[in-house]
């Protein structure tokens, strides 16, 4: 169990990358050559996910008693704020669809998606 702590607590550190890193996109800094539109709440969103996941990946890679938890409630809040911007790109919220908003969103829905389940898996062995 411990080395899936290890690894989600790295994996959740490289989310926090990858939300920070649409989160400067979003707000009109551009990183990738392809570019990103301008959405305000669409950064802030994914700096409030970057920074629970960074929370999340500190108590898993410091071995704090409430890894497990921190773990859970990390990718949860990130999955929640993923789902978000999902639902907000299928309404219309955002003037220019890229192709890759929509890889960032599923990609980071389904990576979340797993580290919760493992996380669920070990809360339910460890008891």
């Amino acid at each position: 169990m411990d080395a899936l702590r290890r690894a989600l607590g790295a994996l959740s550190c490289l989310y926090a990358l990858i939300f920070f890193s649409f989160a400067l996109s979003h707000a009109g800094i551009g990183l990738f050559p392809l570019g990103e539109p301008v959405i305000v709440p669409a950064a802030i969103v994914e700096t409030l996910c970057g920074g629970a996941v960074l929370a999340g990946a500190y108590g898993a890679l410091t071995g704090r008693e409430w890894a497990w938890d921190g773990l859970i409630y990390t990718h949860a809040g990130a999955l929640a704020g993923v789902l978000l911007g999902i639902v907000a790109v299928a309404l219309g919220a955002a003037n220019e669809v890229t192709g890759l908003l929509m890889w960032y969103h599923g990609i980071m829905a389904t990576a979340l998606a797993a580290g919760l389940a493992g996380s669920f898996y070990v809360s339910r062995v460890r008891r």
